[in-house]
């Protein structure tokens, strides 16, 4: 089915978004990042914590992802996520004060700590903070 666009949708457990328009989508893959582009064959892959970036002809919008699915099928893409954050909206503050707790765990490792769980936080936190920052330095 030819088209000229994608249509991108996001679900997450509290919210759902609708993409028209899309003519790109790039996702981290656990086997490493990957783009998608208008008319891509069918596809079923494993999300991982990072960027996703959705663009079109006027603008591109970025979202931190915990991770998840994502699956491509006559130009539609669904992703099936965690968590997902688009860029304006994350917290910096928040997201820097979750990186210095999860550090902080891991530095010390008292005895009733995850240390994988730890470590996971701070991935994310950090995931968060860099998407931040890419939708401030694209804007400039």
């Amino acid at each position: 089915m030819a088209s000229d666009n994608l249509t991108v949708t996001i679900t997450t457990p509290q919210k759902e978004w609708i993409f028209n328009n899309v003519i790109s989508c790039s996702a981290p893959g656990v086997e490493g990042g990957f783009q998608i582009l208008v008319n891509h064959a069918s596809l079923m892959s494993q999300l991982e914590i990072g960027l996703i970036k959705l663009g079109n002809q006027e603008r591109e919008q970025f979202f931190a992802t915990s991770g998840g699915f994502l699956e491509v099928s006559e130009n539609k893409i669904s992703l099936l996520l965690e968590t997902c954050e688009i860029a304006s909206e994350i917290d910096i503050e928040r997201a820097e004060s979750s990186a210095e707790r999860a550090r902080k765990r891991l530095k010390e490792r008292p005895d009733d700590v995850d240390i994988v769980r730890a470590q996971l936080s701070l991935q994310r936190a950090l995931n968060r903070i860099r998407v931040a920052h890419k939708l401030e330095v694209t804007t400039q």
